[in-house]
C-alpha cells in the first residue's frame, strides 16, 4: 500500500544512500542534463513524498515516480533500489536528483551487501580529525613500522586530491551536485583502497558542502575549513608517498574485553546531533582513573535528548538508568571497553550497584587536582601530537571557580587558587588566583527544550558564588569552557546548597537550579561590577584579516580571494608584519598572488590557472593559521584576563 499524503521533502524523511550509488548515477546522467541537475534538487524541497511498503516515494511530476526501498540496513546499498516510472530511467533526471538530496551514508554502518571488500569506518576520533596532525595511530604506527602506500593508495589518494581542489578552486556556490559526486566517487576508491581518515574527510566535507550550500542552522564556516583542510592535507601527503602512518588513519576497532570494572559517574550530557540523533551520554571515571562514557544515542530529534534524562539504558542484564549512574556507580563484570572509552552493552555484562560518591572524594576527585593552565597545557600538547587520538576540548576538565559576572549567555569567572595557598590569610573562603584570566563559560547548547542557557544565568545572577565545574576546553576561543555539570566547593560558604539525592552535582542540561540553591547575597561578598569584557586574544589579533581570507576562499572560490586582495591591496600584509606576525603575512600574500596566477601556453593564449598550486598555497595558510590561533589561546589561559573589573 502506498501513503500519499504530501509532506515536504527532508532529508531526515529519505533513506541515506551510499556514496558510490549517488556518484554512479550521476556519472550515469547524460551531459547535458548536469546543469539541471542543481536546479532539480532545489525544487524537490517542495515536492511531495508518500511512503510504501519498505520505503518511500518522490513524485517528481505526472509521469515520474521515483520509488526507494533501502535494503536490511536501511540504506539505499545498490542502484536497483531506486526506481523511476519515467521513460528515461535509470539515466533520468528525478532518479538521480532524488539519490543527490539523499543523505550521505556511512559505509561502515550501512554496508554494501554485494561487496567483498572488508573494511570498517574510521573510530570517532578519526571522524572528528580537524586539521593537519589530528588523528590517532595505525596498525602500522603502534607496530613502529611506516610503510609507503601503495600504487593503488596514490592514485586513490590522487583522485581525492584532484576533486577537492577543484571544489576549493570553484568555492562551495558552485561545489554542486556533479563536483560532490567526483568527491564521493574518489570517498569509495579511498575505501577500496583502506584509506579510512581519506574516505572519512570526503565524506565530511560533502555533508559539509551541502548544509552550507542549504543554509542548515548550526552550520558552521569554519568547520567546512577544518574539514577541507584535512582532506587536502591528507591527500596531497598520500598522493606524494608520504610513509606517515597517520595519514591512512584508524579502522573501527571492536570492544576489547576489560574484566571487572568499578566506575563512577560524573554527568549527564545531552547530545543533539547535526545529522540526526540525539539521546544522552553519562561520563564515568573509572577506579584506576580512566575516563570511560556509556551513552544512549538514536536517530530523533531534541525531544529524545530532553526524555533521555531518567532514561533507562540496557546494559547487558542489567537496566541502567542515567540518572542514577550519573550520581552513583557500577561494578561491571564482563565488560568491554572501545579504544576511545565507551563501554560495551553486550549479553555477558553483568553490574551491580555501587554507593553514590561526591566529587571531593575517590577517584572522582582527581578531575580538580590539578591547575588549569597544567590541564590546557597537556591538552594542546596532545592535540598536536600526531600519534595521539586526543585533541583539545574533547576531554572533560574540572576547576573551582568563582563567577565575576556575566557578558551576554557567557558567565565570566576566575579559577580559585588551592585551599593551601589561601588556608592562613583568607579564612574558608578561597581567593581567585592572583592574575589569573577571567574564563567565560558557554552554554555547551542553547536548545531551549534544555536547560543550560537557564542554569548559566542564574549562576552569574550571584557574583561572589564559588562553584565547582566540569567541563570542556573550547579549542577555538579564548580562556573559554563549556560547563556540563556544577557543584559546590567544599569548605566553602558562598557556593551552591543542592539537594541531597543530587549527590554534590547538578546536570547543567537536566537539572534546574533554584533560587533555594543559591546561597543568599551578601554584599560583603560581592565583587566590582564588571564594567566591559574586551575581546580575546584571537579577536583582538589582526588574524582576522587571514581568516576572513581563508574562508572567503571555500565560501566564494579563488575570484572571490583574487578580488579581495585588491580591494585590500598592502592593507593585509602591512598591518600583519607591523603586529609581529611576519609568517601569516607571507602565506597570506602567496596565497593572494597564486589566486590570481594564469600561465599561457605556447601560443601565448591564457590558460586555466593551476589548482594544484593555489590547493598548497592555501593549505600551508590555513595550516599557519590553525597554528597560531591555537598558540594564542593556550597562552590566554595563563596570561591575565582582558576583562574589564
Amino acid at each position: 500500500m502506498t501513503d500519499r499524503t504530501p509532506t515536504a521533502v527532508q532529508a531526515d524523511l529519505l533513506p541515506p544512500v551510499l556514496p558510490e550509488v549517488a556518484a554512479a548515477a550521476v556519472a550515469a546522467l547524460p551531459p547535458r542534463l548536469h546543469k539541471r541537475l542543481d536546479v532539480t534538487v532545489g525544487r524537490l524541497a517542495g515536492v511531495p513524498v508518500g511512503r510504501v511498503d519498505g520505503g518511500v516515494s518522490v513524485d517528481c511530476g505526472a509521469e515520474a515516480l521515483v520509488t526507494l526501498t533501502p535494503g536490511p540496513t536501511g540504506a539505499v546499498t545498490d542502484a536497483h533500489q531506486a526506481r523511476c516510472s519515467c521513460l528515461l530511467a535509470p539515466r533520468c533526471l528525478h532518479r538521480t536528483a532524488v539519490l543527490v538530496a539523499c543523505p550521505v551514508a556511512d559505509p561502515a554502518t550501512h554496508p554494501d551487501p554485494a561487496s567483498a571488500v572488508a573494511s570498517s569506518a574510521p573510530d570517532s576520533h578519526g571522524a572528528k580529525a580537524g586539521r593537519a596532525g589530528r588523528t590517532g595511530r595505525s596498525a602500522a604506527g603502534r607496530a613502529g613500522q611506516n610503510t609507503a602506500p601503495t600504487k593503488a593508495q596514490r592514485a586513490a589518494a590522487g583522485a581525492l586530491w584532484r576533486a577537492a581542489a577543484a571544489v576549493l578552486a570553484a568555492g562551495a556556490p558552485a561545489a554542486g551536485a556533479v563536483p560532490q559526486a567526483e568527491l564521493l566517487r574518489a570517498a569509495h576508491g579511498a575505501r577500496l583502497a583502506g584509506l579510512p581518515r581519506a574516505e572519512s574527510a570526503a565524506l565530511r566535507t560533502v555533508r559539509g558542502l551541502r548544509a552550507h550550500r542549504e543554509r542548515q542552522a548550526g552550520h558552521r564556516l569554519a568547520e567546512l575549513v577544518e574539514v577541507l583542510h584535512d582532506l587536502l592535507y591528507v591527500a596531497g601527503r598520500l598522493a606524494a608517498g608520504d610513509p606517515d602512518p597517520a595519514l591512512v588513519g584508524i579502522l573501527r576497532r571492536a570492544y576489547q574485553p576489560d574484566g571487572t570494572l568499578e566506575v563512577y559517574g560524573v554527568c549527564r550530557e545531552p547530545v543533539i546531533s547535526a545529522n540526526g540523533y540525539a539521546g544522552v551520554v553519562t561520563h564515568l571515571v573509572a577506579a584506576d582513573g580512566r575516563r570511560l562514557s556509556f551513552g544512549d544515542v538514536k536517530p530523533g530529534g531534541p525531544d529524545r535528548a530532553r526524555d533521555c534524562a531518567r532514561a533507562v539504558t540496557e546494559m547487558g542484564a542489567v537496566a541502567v538508568n542515567h540518572a542514577v549512574l550519573a550520581r552513583g556507580g557500577l561494578r561491571i563484570t564482563g565488560t568491554t571497553v572501545s579504544p576511545d572509552g565507551r563501554l560495551g552493552a553486550g549479553k555477558g555484562v553483568r553490574a551491580s550497584p555501587l554507593t553514590e560518591t561526591d566529587w571531593s572524594t575517590g577517584p572522582l576527585a582527581e578531575l580538580f587536582a590539578r591547575p588549569l593552565a597544567e590541564v590546557v597545557t597537556t591538552q594542546f600538547a596532545a592535540a598536536d601530537d600526531p600519534e595521539d587520538p586526543a585533541r583539545a576540548g574533547t576531554a572533560l576538565v574540572g576547576c573551582d571557580l568563582m563567577v565575576v559576572g556575566a557578558v551576554g549567555d557567557q558567565v565570566l569567572a576566575r579559577e580559585l587558587a588551592p585551599a593551601t595557598a589561601t588556608a592562613t590569610d583568607a579564612g574558608p573562603e578561597r581567593a581567585p588566583v592572583p592574575d589569573g584570566p577571567v574564563i567565560r563559560l558557554v552554554p555547551v547548547n542553547s536548545h531551549p527544550l534544555l536547560a543550560h542557557v537557564a542554569n548559566l544565568r542564574r549562576l552569574a545572577a550571584r557574583p561572589g558564588l564559588r562553584i565547582r565545574v566540569v567541563g570542556r576546553l573550547d579549542p577555538d576561543r579564548a580562556s573559554t569552557l563549556h560547563p556540563l555539570a556544577v557543584g559546590p566547593v567544599p569548605g566553602a560558604a558562598a557556593t551552591l546548597r543542592l539537594p541531597a539525592d543530587w549527590h554534590g552535582r547538578a546536570d547543567l542540561g537536566y537539572d534546574e537550579i533554584q533560587g533555594g540553591h543559591l546561597p543568599p547575597r551578601d554584599p560583603a561578598a560581592m565583587t566590582e561590577p564588571v564594567l566591559g569584557a574586551g575581546a580575546d586574544a584571537v579577536a583582538e589579533s589582526p588574524l582576522w584579516r587571514v581568516r576572513r581570507l581563508v574562508e572567503l576562499a571555500v565560501s566564494g572560490g579563488r575570484r572571490a580571494v583574487v578580488e579581495a586582495a585588491r580591494g585590500e591591496g598592502t592593507g593585509l600584509t602591512g598591518t600583519l608584519r607591523r603586529a609581529g606576525f611576519t609568517t601569516a603575512a607571507t602565506v597570506a600574500a602567496a596565497l593572494a598572488d597564486e589566486s590570481d596566477r594564469r600561465g599561457r601556453d605556447a601560443f601565448g593564449r591564457r590558460t586555466d590557472p593551476d589548482p594544484d598550486r593555489y590547493a598548497w598555497a592555501w593549505l600551508a595558510t590555513t595550516a599557519h593559521l590553525a597554528a597560531t590561533e591555537r598558540e594564542l589561546i593556550r597562552s590566554s589561559w595563563t596570561a591575565p584576563g582582558s576583562v574589564d573589573l
